[in-house]
């Protein structure tokens, strides 16, 4: 994978970060929460129409979720955006620890939560991120190493 093509897949997977977290808070925003019920039901397999978004602290929660997660991938726009862009090696550090470190903390609380089904939606999200990193670096290294 090209480093244009990495540094591509990366503002994708950045987007569709943002675009998930605007949903979340939108829902709360406009009290309208059907993709987020659809989301809590699926993430609380089975589909049974059991799980909804409610008001008071779910809501809250929701928003503030949201808002973590629209902001985070904000910021890993910019990084790969002004950093990964031209200094591959420290972009992909920041991005590679920062998103790492969402995943474990996410999924732990996740299966404490009892919601076991969440992990693999935040295994291919995670995979958005790592995935073109480590094909970034790998062409880099072989790059380097035919050059030497």
């Amino acid at each position: 994978m090209t480093h244009t093509t990495a540094t591509r897949a990366l503002l994708i997977a950045n987007g569709s970060g943002i675009v998930f977290g605007a949903i979340m808070v939108l829902s709360v925003l406009l009290g309208s929460p059907a993709p987020m019920n659809f989301a809590l039901d699926l993430i609380y397999l089975p589909l049974d129409g059991a799980q909804h978004l409610s008001d008071g602290p779910t809501s809250l929660l929701t928003a503030v979720s949201g808002g973590i997660m629209l902001g985070f991938c904000v910021m890993g726009w910019l990084v790969t955006h002004h950093i990964y862009r031209r200094d591959p090696s420290l972009g992909g550090r920041i991005i590679g620890v920062s998103f790492f470190t969402w995943y474990v903390s996410d999924s732990a609380g996740s299966i404490a939560a009892g919601a076991w089904f969440n992990v693999p939606f935040n295994s291919l999200f995670l995979a958005l991120f790592l995935v073109p990193l480590a094909m970034n670096r790998s062409t880099r290294q072989q790059t380097a190493t035919t050059k030497a």
